[in-house]
């Protein structure tokens, strides 16, 4: 590296680093901005910063040692061993600026002092500076952690909101912040809970939450540490994952208000506010324990959190939040499953007890005697004896009705796909499936007036469910453009020999086997193999890397050109960083990541959003309408990148495929992965069937549980497969 000073006419002198010849191409010029004055200088891309900086300081003769110096660009982004040879191409303007080290020391003493002045400017780079991991490092050295943890307890306003984003910034890291206690979890949630709160401090704060909720052991990295069968796993000590959804639920409850603030803003104009309002949903709904579970689900159903995020899906900006509404949507159907498979057990879960007693009182029905001496209460509405725990069956009135609801739920579940836990696949807004229990009960009366119009009895209970299962495909189509009024009159008005008729057409083309409980079963763990194998798929691809189109955001006030036309991407081993390269041209990209020295942190990333992109329009020509291939990586603080995929296939591939590697999410975004998923489900289905059909096994419609062994003198086969 050579170096002149400002208005020195000597031409500067290139010192390639191996001693070629000068014949060689000559390095660009940077200019570097030191206190002095300006120096331009030729930087050798070969070397380490440190050696950079190293050799700046000796030629500018500083009395200061090496290592109170780095080096910035004018936009203060920190010159690293990543982005050197970036900014040494681009000719960048640096500067000597202060180390990580010296920040960290000005910037503790100022949060210590509190000038009025100066606190607030110290607050204001804090946020900047603890995304550099230097930086942060010093910083935490100092106690930085507790300090500003103090400043959050006691300020308010825009030093408020400046300490929560700083204090956001530094739990991006995956350590350093495990000294954070219950008052510290408390402030935030009171901070959250206040109607008062401003925009820029319930962003924050909403996402420090977030972070909490998500740091439990058993999400950390690596091994865990030994734990009872009954107690949760217990994280390493200083580990940051110590946290999870019970230590944070519990301070929440301290704060009654704080659920239902949350919610509200789900309908606040500032999408940033509630985009981090329905992730913090999503991570409670995704690490609630089985200590809280149902107390904070029916909490979610008192505030009406569904109704909310249904209005979410009207709202006009959606386009930054589908990611998170879909993930909402998989986070329910978990929730539908659980409940659905829940065993029903009055006499031990007091919850179980008061609704079905709220049952009862709602059926105006009194018990009677019954023939066999025994008083009948509960057969009256369809169960099979008064033995409440016992799985519902036909008995009773006329009408089973208890097994018809059962019935429904296994109905809806089944078109919706709640077929097991963590997996939904819906690409499109499900706002009929949020209102999952008024359609139960729409679906569960239309039930109930095709067994009256059709004068059925007993056994004809799963010709009715046929009808049923035939009406609901029909009055739940398309319900991401259908509104809610249609579907009720599908459900209300259809008539019954419409009903019928167009069974028996949809009979002729199905085969009744496929609507059995054995086959459906079969075909919810095939589903659950099929969506891992497409992940596993829509990673590899991600690995091997492809070329994109860079684009521009179609609601960008004043888009900037790319300064390059064309963007390779690929995705590194570890699963944690994208790893790209800008350029002009098209061309061969070796494998491995030396030819890609850009990366992008995944864990940055809060939303994927498609469709809202356009190629870059030419000088002096209206811009182009949004391409349907394309797609953004979001943070709060905006784009990562905005790229156009070369085709469908590659578009599906690479949406599905970060969808499924964020923290938070693993739904499907596109409707060909969804599709494929489901095609691989029904031939894996087929191909156990013709299996099953050629040895002539002939599958019946359920089975009945035999009568428990009279002592415990066995034991499992090893032959066993619980699947």
């Amino acid at each position: 590296m050579s170096a002149y000073p400002n208005g020195d006419g000597s031409r500067p002198r290139a010192v390639p680093a191996n001693g070629a010849s000068s014949s060689k191409p000559l390095i660009p010029t940077n200019s570097v901005t030191t206190k002095d004055g300006v120096v331009k200088v030729r930087i050798d891309p070969t070397l380490m910063v440190s050696d950079v900086v190293k050799q700046l300081v000796a030629n500018l003769q500083l009395k200061q040692p090496a290592s109170d110096f780095a080096l910035r660009d004018e936009d203060d982004e920190l010159v690293t061993n990543e982005n050197l040879r970036k900014m040494i191409k681009s000719k960048a303007k640096l500067k000597l600026a202060n180390s990580g080290a010296v920040e960290a020391q000005e910037i503790y003493e100022k949060l210590l002092l509190r000038e009025e002045k100066s606190f607030r400017m110290a607050l204001f780079s804090l946020q900047r500076l603890l995304r550099e991991e230097e930086f942060a490092n010093e910083f935490l050295k100092r106690d930085g952690v507790r300090v500003l943890a103090d400043v959050i307890a006691t300020s308010h306003g825009n030093a408020l909101a400046y300490a929560l984003t700083a204090m956001k910034n530094l739990m991006d890291l995956e350590y350093g912040w495990a000294m954070l206690d219950n008052a510290f979890i408390f402030k935030v949630v009171q901070i959250l809970s206040s109607p008062q709160s401003l925009i820029n401090v319930c962003r924050p704060a909403t996402a420090i939450l977030k972070r909490l909720v998500e740091a439990d052991p058993a999400s950390a990295p690596g091994p865990l540490m030994a734990s009872s069968s009954r107690a949760p796993p217990s994280a390493p000590p200083g580990s940051v994952y110590r946290y999870g959804f019970d230590v944070v639920f519990e301070q929440m409850r301290r704060e009654q208000g704080l659920l239902e603030t949350v919610i509200n803003r789900l309908g606040t104009a500032d999408t940033a506010l509630a985009l981090n309002s329905v992730m913090l949903i999503n991570s409670l709904l995704a690490h609630a324990t089985d200590t809280w579970w149902e107390v904070f689900i029916a909490q979610l159903e008192r505030l009406n959190a569904r109704k909310a995020v249904i209005r979410l899906m009207n709202s006009h900006t959606i386009e930054d939040l589908t990611s998170c509404v879909l993930d909402f949507q998989g986070n329910m159907a978990r929730v539908i499953y659980r409940k659905k498979t829940t065993l029903v057990e009055p006499d031990v879960e007091d919850t179980h007890a008061i609704a079905l007693d709220y049952i009862w009182t709602c059926s105006r029905l009194q018990a009677e005697d019954a023939p066999d001496g025994t008083v009948s209460k509960w057969r009256q509405l369809g169960f099979d004896s008064e033995n409440l725990s016992h799985e519902f069956s036909e008995a009773g009135r006329r009408c089973p009705i208890a097994r018809a609801s059962n019935e429904v739920v296994e109905l809806l579940s089944e078109y919706w796909a709640v077929l097991a836990p963590g997996y939904a696949t819906s690409p499109v807004f499900q706002p009929f499936f949020l209102n999952f229990y008024k359609v139960h009960a729409l679906a569960t009366n239309f039930f109930l007036r095709m067994w009256n119009e059709s004068g059925a009895a007993i056994g004809d209970f799963t010709r009715v469910v046929a009808l049923v299962r035939s009406q609901v495909k029909v009055a739940l189509r398309q319900e991401h453009l259908r509104p809610w009024h249609e579907m009720v009159q599908d459900f209300d008005e259809c008539e019954y020999r419409n009903v019928r008729d167009r069974q028996m057409k949809e009979l002729e083309e199905e085969d009744d086997l496929l609507s059995k409980v054995p086959v459906r079963n079969l075909r919810a763990k095939l589903y659950k193999e099929s969506k891992e194998f497409v992940r596993q798929q829509r990673i590899h691809c991600l690995l091997q890397g492809a070329w994109f189109l860079n684009a521009v955001p179609v609601t960008a006030p004043a888009p900037r050109r790319p300064a390059r036309q064309w963007r390779f991407m690929r995705l590194d081993n570890s699963l944690k960083h994208l790893h790209y390269v800008d350029s002009t041209t098209k061309f061969h990209v070796r494998s491995g990541l030396e030819d890609l020295p850009e990366r992008i942190d995944l864990a940055l990333i809060t939303e994927i959003a498609t469709g809202n992109c356009a190629p870059p329009a030419d000088s002096g020509s209206p811009p182009p309408p949004a391409s349907p291939l394309s797609f953004s990586l979001l943070t709060p603080e905006g784009s990562l990148a905005n790229a156009i995929a070369p085709d469908q296939s590659r578009w599906a591939d690479w949406t599905d495929g970060l969808n499924m590697l964020r923290r938070d999410s693993g739904h499907v975004a596109s409707k060909e992965t969804a599709e494929f998923i489901q095609a691989l489900t029904e031939i894996g289905l087929k191909i156990k069937l013709l299996d099953l059909s050629g040895d002539k096994v002939e599958i019946p419609s359920g089975l009945a549980a035999g009568a428990p062994p009279a002592n415990s003198d066995f034991f499992f086969s090893d032959l066993y497969d619980p699947q």
